[in-house]
């Protein structure tokens, strides 16, 4: 019964544990709504009715794994400020540990903030630096991972180009991997797109991997195949999931299987890709396959999208939602 399977694979999650490494930051969301035109220049003055802060970035995949009942460890750096305690405390109060967060006084902790009015976004404002981390601090970064490695079920990579993932510490956490047959999973950005070679699985979205190649490629299953297939020339990766907005997924993993996206209410695709790569870690260190592990990373990611901003999956509503979408794939 596909109940039951599910049950023994959501299960399997709470016997993992994920390392989490790459750029941490606080999203930040102003709510209010749009009464007037400012007087001073022509641009809408929001009245604000209420403020949230919510880890974001690496943090936000971090929080995905460890919601479904992972160990998770996650690694990355924040600026010597006040944010950082706010960051801090936020991971506190989710219950993930703080140990592998290194400070780095010359640079702010990256936050980001977004003003919205009914929950359509007005403007954003963000605070930080992407320059890439010097040796001392990639030197301290590198030195916890890899005291904690031979533990590990995954490793995740977020990338999102604020300068923690350097070419040189990409190298050497999957070497160390690789090593020890911990497989790596890479969720990029167009910025040291081809330094992840020797990954187990690497996650662009079809905008990301237009770019890389430098060429446009439609939303339709035969370009995004011939696409995958040039990637896979240039970059040395085991699988390619790509992620492609309302046409859902397709996975290479030697064949090509395509996912269609879940007909579900959409308010806000804000982190959606963090919780893909969290559910394609969790399934791949639970050993299922990579097919069935998109399938569910899927549906998970369509959860998240009917909520405004960036949140990380629920996983009784998870839960509830996969029966009826892998019925036939978990007979």
């Amino acid at each position: 019964m596909p109940a039951a399977i599910i049950e023994h694979i959501f299960n399997s999650f709470k016997h993992r544990k994920i390392a989490v490494i790459g750029d941490l930051m606080i999203d930040k969301y102003i709510f209010g709504h749009v009464s007037r035109i400012s007087p001073e220049y022509p641009v809408p003055v929001v009245d604000v009715s209420h403020e949230d802060s919510r880890l974001g970035g690496a943090a936000n995949v971090a929080i995905n794994t460890h919601v479904l009942g992972a160990e998770t460890l996650l690694f990355g750096v924040t600026g010597q400020d006040t944010a950082r305690d706010s960051l801090i405390e936020l991971m506190q109060a989710r219950q993930l540990d703080t140990s592998m967060v290194v400070a780095d006084p010359s640079r702010p902790t990256t936050c980001k903030t977004r003003i919205l009015s009914q929950n359509h976004h007005i403007t954003r404002v963000d605070y930080e630096r992407r320059h890439p981390l010097d040796v001392a601090i990639e030197t301290e970064l590198l030195g916890r991972f890899r005291d904690v490695a031979p533990s590990l079920d995954a490793v995740v990579l977020e990338d999102y180009n604020k300068g923690v993932l350097t070419p040189s510490l990409i190298e050497k956490v999957i070497a160390t991997c690789n090593e020890l047959k911990v497989p790596v999973l890479v969720d990029p950005k167009l910025k040291g797109f081809f330094s992840y070679g020797g990954s187990s699985v690497f996650k662009p979205n079809l905008s990301e991997l237009a770019a890389s190649l430098g060429i446009a490629v439609a939303n339709d299953d035969r370009e995004v195949e011939a696409a995958c297939l040039q990637l896979a020339g240039k970059l040395d990766v085991a699988s390619l999931v790509v992620t492609r907005s309302e046409k859902g997924m397709t996975v290479y993993d030697g064949k090509f299987t395509h996912i269609p996206a879940v007909s579900l209410d959409v308010a806000d695709v804000s982190g959606a890709g963090d919780t893909v790569i969290a559910l394609l870690a969790l399934g791949v260190a639970s050993k299922l396959d990579l097919v069935t592990s998109t399938r569910i990373a899927n549906l998970a990611a369509h959860t998240v999208c009917q909520e405004v901003g960036a949140v990380p999956v629920r996983p009784a509503k998870l839960f509830d939602a996969c029966p009826p979408h892998l019925r036939d794939s978990l007979k």
